[in-house]
């Protein structure tokens, strides 16, 4: 009986080996044709090229901190995934029990919106890991933080930091006082939910984490 379950749990785990590895095989067969469909490089120029793109240097300090703190506290500090954030993101969520946490990087993150829906298929997550891998490979943090926040959304149709700043507040990102940089920062979680327009109240309760998480 016992060399029964033994070889039973033997079979189990090399079926489980041999899946995460046709995994990770489709997911960067996947990674590397969309690749050569548009190439990392062309992706980043285009978005370069943008009226609206605005250098690192000309977006508020205290608005780069905060987005940060809030989205990947450890960004400067790991590579394109960060494995600490994910174990205690699936911890809170088990304890919570719904997901209310998440562990992906601001790369990842980058990652999926250059190249990725928002469908949470296993399959898109791993072509977004390899995708991650790559920018991290070919661009300095500063790079991804940059393009990161002059990309993503922060709702009422506002898409990069200097469309959401002269939208919301009709100010250049570099103006941005500190209630106007943290109440911004918490925005790109859950546009829709935190847009300033139709959920005002609920945005500043969000603040209020995002000053919390830079004090931290």
């Amino acid at each position: 009986m016992r060399k029964i379950i033994g070889r039973t749990l033997q079979a189990v785990v090399a079926i489980g080996i041999l899946c995460c590895f046709l995994i990770m095989a489709v997911g960067y067969t996947g990674f590397k044709e969309k690749l050569e469909v548009v190439p990392l490089e062309e992706k980043v120029a285009s978005l370069q090229a943008d009226e609206d793109y605005v250098p690192l240097k000309q977006i508020d300090e205290d608005f780069l901190k905060a987005i940060v703190a809030v989205e990947d506290r450890r960004f400067f500090e790991h590579g394109a995934l960060d494995l600490i954030s994910l174990v205690r993101a699936v911890v809170t969520n088990l304890e919570s029990g719904q997901i209310v946490e998440g562990g992906s990087t601001i790369t990842q993150q980058l990652a999926k919106n250059m190249y990725f829906s928002g469908e949470k298929k296993i399959m898109r997550k791993v072509e977004e890991m390899f995708m991650a891998y790559h920018i991290e490979q070919n661009y300095v943090k500063q790079d991804i933080l940059e393009l990161y926040v002059n990309m993503i959304y922060f709702g009422d149709g506002y898409y990069g930091i200097k469309e959401a700043s002269e939208g919301y507040f009709n100010k250049a990102p570099g103006d941005l006082d500190f209630n106007e940089a943290t109440l911004l920062a918490g925005l790109p979680q859950s546009p829709s939910r935190y847009a300033l327009s139709t959920n005002y109240e609920l945005a500043k309760k969000r603040q209020t984490q995002v000053i919390a998480s830079l004090s931290n």
